[in-house]
């Protein structure tokens, strides 16, 4: 006999792990399948927005979430004329009681929303068991066929939800197509030392036909190098050697010799789409699985992480009472459509201006751009909130909050 659960979840990413914690906390039997062992895998975005952190702190999750190796972003600032302009300040987010970005691994953060939930006795966590296809029936997907180490199995459930990515099986196999936008860029991951010193802050770097961020961890870099889409294939035949002396020229106080060879360079092909429908009957898709991000602003999991509070909010009193409608359904995709659409949009315009670089011009800004930013600070609080904060963000339900939280949020 197939195994049975109320809720199952496909995928133990951000969006599948924050959604089995809420329904968990709202008394839903969940189970949520993750393929891998565990959650080590290098340069999955690791940024924690002030809206995910305040959510956490609802959770009574902080004082935990404190423990976590992370670095502190308050501000994001640029080389303008050979002065440091502050673009974006996360100081200037008053409404949220930790404004600032939280640098943390991914697998940290993971483990510890797998260890909240593992804490409720609805959850069940399977590692190594990975979804590959869907149960129908009568036209309605009724659960998941998946493969362990212990061999194949199936497990139905009241609802399945797609948490698994922008290479989603579920979606595939359900049919959903998406709108895909073009994007002529691709982003190369790698690790730089850092000495440390001062305080941490993202460093963007232009140049003609090229640019990078550098992000700062405890005891090194994390670079995003940004080139065309079409030079990946070339970029790795020309070697290791070419590609320091790349970085050398964007950013010459480098220290390449980290790069010990194309290994150490880990190719993200970047796609920006969005599902036109959500849902079939019986199936959600959320996170990645409904909508690819581009890197820009770095605010895919913040985005994901919102999808699965949504999703909580509206489905856990339809699933205590066992019954989901596909308009139960529709209304998270109602709920979440708009802060999508707007985020892809902004992606889409930056997305231009680089384009720009890529094709050999430099975007350094002008002196003037500085002058007004000095002049007029207040400016640099408009970028902090479309990134930090987001169009409708979401706060997590009162069955899901704890007492012992020390949220500090005024207003």
């Amino acid at each position: 006999m197939a195994e049975t659960t109320t809720c199952a979840i496909v995928g133990g990413g951000p969006a599948g792990m924050v959604l089995g914690l809420l329904l968990a906390r709202a008394g839903v039997e969940v189970t949520l399948l993750e393929k891998h062992p565990d959650f080590l895998r290098d340069f999955r975005g690791d940024t924690v927005h002030p809206t995910t952190l305040r959510l956490i702190d609802e959770l009574g999750l902080w004082d935990r979430f404190t423990t976590l190796s992370h670095s502190e972003i308050h501000q994001v600032t640029l080389d303008v004329a050979g002065q440091g302009v502050t673009v974006v300040d996360f100081g200037r987010l008053r409404r949220q009681p930790h404004p600032y970005i939280a640098m943390v691994p991914q697998w940290d953060l993971l483990n510890l929303l797998a260890e909240a939930a593992q804490a409720e006795p609805t959850f069940t966590l399977r590692m190594q068991t990975e979804v590959t296809g869907l149960l129908h029936e009568n036209g309605r997907v009724v659960g998941v066929r998946y493969q362990s180490p212990d061999g194949p199995g199936e497990l139905r459930a009241g609802l399945t939800v797609a948490c698994d990515g922008r290479w989603s099986i579920a979606r595939q196999e359900a049919g959903l197509s998406a709108r895909e936008f073009g994007v002529n860029f691709d982003v190369w991951w790698f690790r730089l030392p850092r000495d440390g010193a001062g305080q941490p802050t993202l460093l963007p770097r232009l140049g003609p036909g090229r640019a990078a961020i550098m992000i700062p961890r405890e005891g090194y870099f994390q670079v995003a190098y940004l080139g065309a889409k079409s030079d990946a294939a070339a970029l790795r035949a020309r070697g290791i050697e070419a590609f320091r002396n790349d970085v050398l020229e964007l950013i010459p106080e480098a220290d390449v010799s980290a790069l010990g060879s194309m290994d150490d360079v880990k190719h993200l092909d970047v796609k920006v789409n969005r599902l036109r429908r959500w849902n079939v009957d019986g199936l959600l898709c959320i996170g990645d699985a409904a909508h690819a991000m581009s890197p820009a602003g770095g605010v895919g999991i913040n985005l994901a992480v919102q999808d699965a509070v949504a999703a909580a909010r509206i489905l856990a009193e339809p699933l205590r009472r066992g019954h989901v409608t596909g308009r139960d359904l529709a209304a998270v995709h109602r709920r979440r459509i708009v802060p999508t659409v707007v985020t892809q949009t902004v992606q889409r315009v930056l997305h231009l201006g680089l384009d720009g670089v890529l094709r050999g011009g430099n975007l350094n800004p002008p002196a003037a751009f500085g002058v007004v930013l000095r002049r007029l600070p207040w400016l640099s609080g408009i970028p902090a909130f479309l990134v930090g904060v987001g169009v409708r963000p979401e706060r997590a339900p009162v069955f899901a909050r704890r007492p012992d939280s020390n949220e500090t949020a005024a207003g």
